[in-house]
Formats: structure tokens, sequence, C-alpha cells
């Protein structure tokens, strides 16, 4: 067993003896590296990979699903903090399902799931209420937790106290409301949300007017409600709101036109500026108007007709006349009564009430109208020295298109322009550009570099060059060192004329070809040679 082992070993020394010193460390180097290298696939593959399955938890809900993994035999990493757990990437989603059909993560809130973990059995009305209002107050810490830029919130409410008798003279009391937004690295809340926060925090509590409700972020800065009456907080936000509208509408204008007339002049010899002004004001507008369902003849409806025909008939009738006389009946100095003959009159009355379209229109003009708006245009010649290279008829046509553009931005001001009027708010210049310097030291810069990268070029060809020649001179040194130190082999004899016995030299050749194979080969070579 010894012997084979120190054969075994005299054959790695002897292998490895016929390497130079450059492929030696080039071996060793080789092989620590692919040692290192499978010790670290190994190690990342065998480690736990762990992933955060919950951030930012409260106290409460971090110790009851620690309790959890805990019982679950589940691993887990806390931080420092303790408000972030971390578990295997694999039971991630295992782990927020069994946390939340136990409902551990409550995000620190206690909503009205608490009245049916809790019997309320035996509970006072004072108890009762204390318990009611934290649960009104943790469902709309959940409520506005949903929210994606909002990391957590605090919600307080004061209710009034119920009382069975109305009060005297004043209005009953109302209830209020406070809230605490801690809103998240990198997120803001606009105003439209923040409106919507107000109407939940208003149409969740009774008797709960919006103007009785605060929210605020976590630095403490005032959330106002955009449609309250007291909008002197809002002032600024309001006019810079105004102020960047402004600015969007002007630079979409010059951004248009100098597109427009660049990719017809030439992107470098057109200068646009635009000036705008813009009427926020929003108006209402009410009308009641009245029209006739029949357009032709312009009659309403017939709602209702009543119609009283009369008709009378007499034979006749006496009539004053005659000479006064003094008769029993008669008075005197009046004229006697006569008969006229047959009398007959008919009275016929109609009545109707007619109805018309009565049309009510309440009208919102919007806030954002254009109320004024100028052009001026610098155009470059096309030979810059000479004014004169640029033609009328070029800027006449650059002076329609501008007017064109400012009637459809001042369509829905309410001015009547005239043609006049529309051509003093567009100006169109010839003039050459202030761009020498600007292209001489681009051009320099641009020099300067391309010097760079050429010298940089020059250099890496050459430190090239210079490494495949070294590389090359010292391939060749290490081919002849090999050549140099390659051992040269002593083959053995063995002496056949003083060895009697035919067994013992095939012993000793056997030994041989055991021991040292290579021997044994190289000595058949000598002695076929030598035959």
């Amino acid at each position: 067993m010894n012997e084979n082992l120190l054969q075994y070993w005299n054959k790695a020394k002897q292998y490895w003896n016929q390497f130079s010193k450059t492929q030696k460390i080039t071996l060793i180097s080789t092989l620590v590296i692919v040692i290192l290298t499978i010790g670290i696939i190994s190690y990342n593959l065998s480690k736990t990979e762990y992933a955060l399955a919950y951030t930012n938890l409260p106290p409460s809900d971090a110790a009851a699903i620690k309790t959890y993994l805990d019982e679950a035999r589940i691993p887990y990493q806390l931080s420092e903090d303790g408000k972030s757990i971390g578990v295997p990437r694999s039971e991630v989603a295992s782990v927020k399902l069994g946390v939340e059909s136990q409902g551990l993560n409550k995000n620190g809130n206690i909503g009205y799931g608490a009245f049916s973990e809790s019997s309320t059995f035996g509970t006072t009305d004072r108890e009762f209420d204390v318990k009611y209002l934290n649960a009104v107050q943790g469902e709309l810490q959940q409520l506005i937790n949903t929210n994606t830029a909002v990391s957590s919130s605090k919600v307080l409410i004061s209710l009034p106290k119920d009382s069975v008798f109305l009060p005297s003279g004043a209005e009953p009391d109302k209830a209020s409301a406070s809230v605490v937004l801690e809103i998240k690295p990198g997120y803001s809340l606009d105003q439209a949300k923040i409106d919507t926060m107000y109407n939940l925090v208003s149409h969740s509590v009774k008797e709960l007017p919006i103007e009785n409700i605060t929210i605020s972020d976590q630095n403490g800065d005032l959330l106002e409600y955009s449609k309250g009456d007291n909008q002197i907080g809002n002032a600024s936000t309001i006019a810079m709101q105004q102020f960047e509208i402004n600015n969007k509408f002007k630079n979409d204008v010059q951004r248009n036109v100098q597109q427009m007339l660049g990719a017809i002049l030439g992107r470098d010899k057109v200068i646009v500026s635009v000036f705008s002004t813009m009427n926020f004001d929003q108006t209402r507008r009410k009308e009641q108007l009245v029209t006739a369902p029949n357009e032709v003849d312009q009659v309403g409806l017939d709602i209702s007709i009543q119609e009283i025909q009369k008709n009378y008939t007499s034979d006749g009738a006496e009539q004053q006349g005659g000479v006064p006389g003094t008769g029993a009946t008669d008075v005197p100095g009046y004229p006697g009564a006569a008969n006229t003959g047959r009398t007959n009159s008919e009275e016929l009355q109609r009545t109707v009430n007619r109805e018309v379209n009565r049309i009510t229109n309440e009208i919102v003009l919007t806030p954002h109208v254009v109320k004024d708006l100028t052009i001026n245009v610098g155009i470059e010649p096309p030979d810059p020295l000479d004014m004169n290279s640029l033609t009328p008829q070029t800027v006449e046509a650059v002076r329609q298109i501008l007017v064109n553009v400012v009637r459809a931005a001042l369509a829905d001001s309410g001015q009547v322009m005239t043609e006049e009027e529309l051509a003093r708010k567009v100006t169109v210049f010839p003039q050459t550009f202030a761009r020498t310097n600007e292209i001489q030291g681009a051009n320099a810069n641009t020099m300067l570099l391309y010097g760079a990268l050429g010298g940089l070029a020059l250099a890496l060809i050459g430190g090239g060059a210079y490494w495949l020649l070294r590389r090359r001179r010292a391939r060749a040194q290490v081919e002849e060192e090999i050549v140099d130190e390659t051992p040269r082999v002593e083959f053995p004899t063995i002496d056949i004329d003083n060895v009697k016995n035919e067994n013992q030299v095939r012993k000793q050749l056997e030994q041989l070809a055991k021991r040292k194979p290579d021997e044994f080969v190289n000595l058949l070579r000598t002695w076929l040679v030598d035959e």
C-alpha cells in the first residue's frame, strides 16, 4: 500500500516538475479561482434568501406577526427599528395569507371588527361610546391609508354629547375631526385627492361638516379644502397653478410655431417669442327661454278651452212713446210705452289657455380663457450678410400663419378683432443671429474632443501592440525554458549476461513495467533501435 502511494507521489512529482515556473503559477491560480468560484456559488445557493413581507409596521402588529412566525416555525429577519419583517422569498405569499386570515395586520387601527372579537355583554354606555369612537377612527385611518401616497394616518374625532332636550336659542353642536397624514418620501397629494379625503371623513361621521375638519401632513403643513370659504391659505397655491397653466400654454404655442417654421426655414434660422395672458375668472350664466312649440305659426299648445254661448228671443216689448197723458196709471209728463215687435240676441264667449316651451339653461364658462396673445418671430436670411435675401413674400406668408394662430387662440375670448388688430399682435423681422462666438467655441471644443479621442485611440493601439509583443517574447522565453529544463531520462540497464535464470529477467522486467512504465517503454524502444 505504501509502495503504491510512493509510486503515485513520484509520478505526480515527476509530472509537476515538467512544468515551468510560469505554468505552475498559472495552474495554481486557476485552481484557486475555481475553488473560490465553486465555494461562492455553493454558498449563494445554500443560503436562505429573505424578502420583505411587511414594512412600517406598528409595534403591536409587529409583535403579533412575530408571535405567529415563531409558532409556525418560519425563519424571519427583524429590522433594527422593529418595523420591517423579512421571511424566505418562497414563504412570502403563504405568510401574508396566514397573517391576513388571522387578522394580525391591522396597521395599528382598531375597526368595527373589535365588536365581533370581544363581547359587549355587561358593557356600560360610556364604555360602548369609547369603543365605538375608536372603531370609527380606526376605520377612517384604514380608509385613508389605502391611498398610495399615504404611509400612515392618525384620526381624532370629537362627537357632540347626545341630549334629550333641545338647545334653547343656540344651534346644535356639530362633530369635528383632525387628521394627520404621513406622506411617503417622493409622493405628494394633489388638490383633488385632498378634497376627496375631506369628503370621506365628512360622510363617514354623522353631523360632521367639512368646515369642521382639519387635515395636515407630518410636517405640520395645512392641507386645506379647495371649495371652502377660507381661501386665504390657498391663494398662493391657486396663483402658482394659474402661473403654471399660463406658462404651459405659452410654451406649447412657442414650441409648435418653432417646429413648424423650423421645418420650413431651418431649425437654426428661426427664433420665436410668445407672450400671453389668460382670464381665470369662472362665470355662471342662467338663461330662461320661452319658445312656441309651433315655430311656423308661433302658437302654443292648447291646454284648456272654455266656450260659453247665450241665445235670447223675445216676441215684443213695450217701447216708450205716445203723448204724455194724465190717465189713471200714467205719470204726468212721462212718455207712454209702445209695442216694438219680435227680438233675437246671441252671445258667444271662448277662452283658450295655451302653454309654451320654457327652457332654463345654467352655463358655467371655463376659467381658462386666453385674453391676449402676442407672437414675435425673428428670421435669419439665407445670406446672413444680406438682409434682402429674405423675400417679402416669405415674411408675409409667415405673418399670415402667425395671424391664424392668434385668431384661433382668441376665438373664445369674446373679443371681435379686425384683421388690422390681429396683425398688430404679430411681429416678423429679419435679423442676423449673434452666434458666431458660440459656433467658434463649439468648434474649438469639438476639435479638442476629437484630438483627445484620437490621442486616446493611439495610446490604446500602442499599448495593445506593446502588450502583444511582450506576450510573444514571454511565450518564446517560456518555450526555451521548457526545452532547457526538460529532464533527460536515463534508461535503466538490466545486466542480462549476469542473470542466469530467465525467470529472474522476466521478474525484473515486470517490476520495471509496474514501477516505471515510461522508462520501460523507452527501454524497449532502445532495444529495438539497437537490434
